[in-house]
């Protein structure tokens, strides 16, 4: 039986400074999270979300405290091998190649994580997130929103990441796709990979494993 992946928080501090003065973001998170399992962090603008979640995608760099993955720290990974070779992120602003079509985006996926046939399986993927044939030919700048949000989720499920983050994944999409969405996050979850969901959306924190982290004043104050 494979071993659980195991991503650890330690007393993970972050500050910043606005011209002013410094503004500490996040004041002693300690959080853990193990593959097979579908996490929400919840929490209203201001909270420290998403320094937490860039934090942990290795987009910016530890200040203070650490995060480990299976013991080890993203430091010592170095943050440009951990971005590459242990998450994938769904970005709120998609971050989508705006010169390629939805399939060619998630094809370059597909390339990374050196899988086979990529052409037939980035219409699957993409198919399975409810963008059409003709859709996925499209360049993605002729989109809408909700469109290019589906087909950022399709670019994380082509890589083998052991690490998926999402920052409000759902938040261009109707009810319907949302559910749709979640339980593809899931499946991912269940296939055992580690999925942490940033959501202000109360329906979304639901679908979670019964694993909510609440952040309030840059700490997280109720599991």
């Amino acid at each position: 039986m494979k071993t659980k992946d195991i991503l650890t928080i330690e007393n993970l501090k972050h500050a910043y400074n606005d011209g002013q003065k410094e503004v500490q973001v996040l004041n002693g998170i300690d959080a853990k999270f193990e593959s097979g399992k579908m996490y929400a962090i919840v929490g209203e603008s201001g909270c420290g979300k998403t320094t937490l979640i860039s934090l942990i995608s290795a987009l910016d760099r530890v200040q203070s405290g650490s995060i480990k993955f299976n013991g080890k720290s993203i430091k010592s990974i170095g943050e440009e091998a951990f971005r590459l070779r242990y998450v994938n992120i769904v970005f709120q602003s998609y971050n989508l190649i705006k010169y390629m079509t939805a399939r060619e985006n998630v094809e370059v996926a597909l390339d990374f994580a050196s899988k086979k046939g990529e052409k037939e399986l980035a219409y699957e993927l993409l198919s399975k997130v409810g963008i059409k044939h003709s859709e996925a030919d499209r360049l993605v700048q002729k989109l809408s929103g909700g469109q290019q949000q589906r087909v950022a989720i399709a670019r994380a499920m082509a890589g083998d990441d052991p690490i998926i983050v999402a920052d409000e994944p759902t938040g261009n999409l109707d009810e319907k796709t949302t559910s749709k969405i979640l339980e593809l996050f899931h499946d991912l979850a269940k296939a055992g990979k580690i999925v942490i969901i940033v959501t202000h959306s109360k329906q979304v924190a639901r679908h979670a494993d019964a694993i909510i982290l609440r952040m309030k004043n840059g700490k997280i104050t109720k599991k």
